[in-house]
């Protein structure tokens, strides 16, 4: 069933699609306001904290190519609205945790959701809305995507100075009813050909998730052996998946130069930004003594430019190709993180913290959809969930291991996160660090990409 944009069942599907990975959206970044009042209240260390964060990031990017594969055989509308209900089950327990250690087993359970719901959002937009209209469709899913971008920090500090951070979960439950009801009523299930076997590549799923596990415990806790560990079974997990006939990642999809570079940028972008967002909000109110609603509002001026122009950008990324706007983008981000280093404990906010974050959010805008587009593009259709699982793994992994490595970089280790001096430390690094990753996304994608218009399907065989 093709789909027109402009239709009531198009707008349905857009909503319902939007309305299932903004929760995901708002659970990522609203945690990121509530990490201080979490700790005070649950008497959590940094890595506690850490873990708070990285055990939601940690199953979605270990698992999100599962989920899309799931979606492809079984049906991309079944699968997001299985990972709706167990996210939203996981939410209330979150809410009702008495401790660190059940908040963050709560939280492993939400990522695990989230790996079932977030490439199905891409995935039913991608197979479903007539082709002419999915770059405009894309542009609008981020767009509207945005809106929770720019609600949840004011929504969620609002929640935590005012009633509890406990709250910030229970909101999911009235989103995920408005999701389930929208994608039954306007969403056309989809899946890939019937005749194929149902066959799930079980071993992949668990190298790739003991990888990053490793990897990401290695970090948070300065373990290095374990991370050699966790690099070894990573190297594994692409040496199983090249030999599987049936892979949950077919290696093959990075044959394509754009799949492989999109990817790749999706990695530091993502990494750059989970940096940014965990350490300014953290600086703001740790340092510059800003509550957790004015630190969450902070960000909004970039999420608001994301819901403005995303629509824009996917159709500028559909006329000119992905190169121009991502090379741009990367490169207004980069001088807004650099921007922000100086921030410190006598901070103005309109002098010294919305410029930047205006020029950040103005380059993010440019980048988001023409590469969501672009990686999808460059996929066959029976591919799709596939394709945005994929790219959904690469840059949660992104996240994870930022949000792991810069805090022990930085030395903020222990209970470190209540004293301004080592936040402050910390805080200038991150900015430097991400700064650099956004700028080195930008020398790859002008190097790489290519001019024009994404070619749909891949030249290579994926039968």
């Amino acid at each position: 069933m093709v789909i027109r944009l402009r239709t009531a069942a198009g707008r349905g599907l857009i909503a319902g699609t939007v309305l299932g990975s903004s929760m995901a959206m708002l659970d990522s970044s609203v945690v990121n306001v509530a990490l201080p009042h979490i700790g005070a209240d649950l008497h959590a260390s940094v890595g506690g904290l850490q873990w708070t964060v990285n055990a939601y990031l940690l199953p979605l990017a270990a698992l999100v190519l599962l989920g899309g594969a799931l979606g492809d055989r079984y049906g991309r509308r079944r699968v997001f609205l299985i990972g709706v209900a167990w996210f939203t089950a996981a939410s209330v327990v979150c809410g009702f945790a008495p401790d660190i250690a059940v908040l963050v087993a709560a939280r492993a359970l939400q990522g695990v959701g989230s790996a079932l719901l977030t490439p199905g959002s891409l995935a039913l937009i991608q197979s479903s809305v007539a082709e002419d209209d999915r770059p405009a469709a894309i542009g609008l899913w981020a767009g509207l995507g945005g809106v929770a971008g720019a609600v949840a920090p004011l929504v969620g500090g609002y929640l935590v100075d005012t009633l509890s951070w406990r709250w910030i979960f229970f909101i999911n439950v009235p989103l995920a009813v408005l999701t389930v009801a929208a994608t039954m009523r306007y969403a056309p299930e989809s899946r890939r050909d019937e005749a194929e076997p149902a066959t799930f590549d079980l071993v992949g799923a668990v190298l790739g998730a003991l990888g990053l596990g490793f990897v990401t415990y290695s970090l948070v806790e300065a373990l290095w052996p374990v991370g050699v560990a966790g690099a070894v079974l990573l190297v594994a997990f692409v040496w199983w998946e090249r030999r599987q006939p049936d892979p949950m990642m077919p290696t093959r999809l990075f044959h394509s130069v754009v799949f492989s570079t999109i990817n790749g940028v999706t990695f530091l972008v993502y990494g750059a930004l989970g940096g940014f967002i965990l350490f300014l909000v953290l600086q703001l109110q740790q340092v510059a003594g800003y509550s957790a609603l004015e630190a969450g509002a902070a960000v909004v001026p970039g999420t608001v430019l994301l819901l403005i122009g995303s629509e824009r950008a996917g159709e500028l990324g559909n006329r000119v190709g992905a190169r121009l706007p991502m090379a741009g983008g990367t490169a207004m981000a980069a001088a807004g993180a650099l921007w922000l280093v100086p921030v410190g404990a006598d901070a103005s906010y309109w002098r010294d913290v919305f410029g930047p974050v205006v020029l950040l959010g103005a380059g993010m805008t440019l980048v988001v959809a023409p590469l969501t587009a672009s990686v999808l593009a460059a996929a066959p259709n029976s591919l799709a969930g596939v394709a945005s699982g994929i790219n959904n793994a690469v840059a949660r992994s992104g996240s994870l291991l930022a949000v792991a490595a810069l805090p022990l970089a930085g030395g903020l280790t222990g209970e470190a996160y209540g004293d301004p001096a080592a936040v402050e430390h910390a805080y200038r690094l991150a900015m430097f660090v991400c700064s650099g990753l956004y700028a080195v996304s930008a020398v790859l994608s002008w190097t790489l990409l290519p001019k024009g218009r994404p070619q749909a399907g891949l030249s290579v065989d994926l039968a």
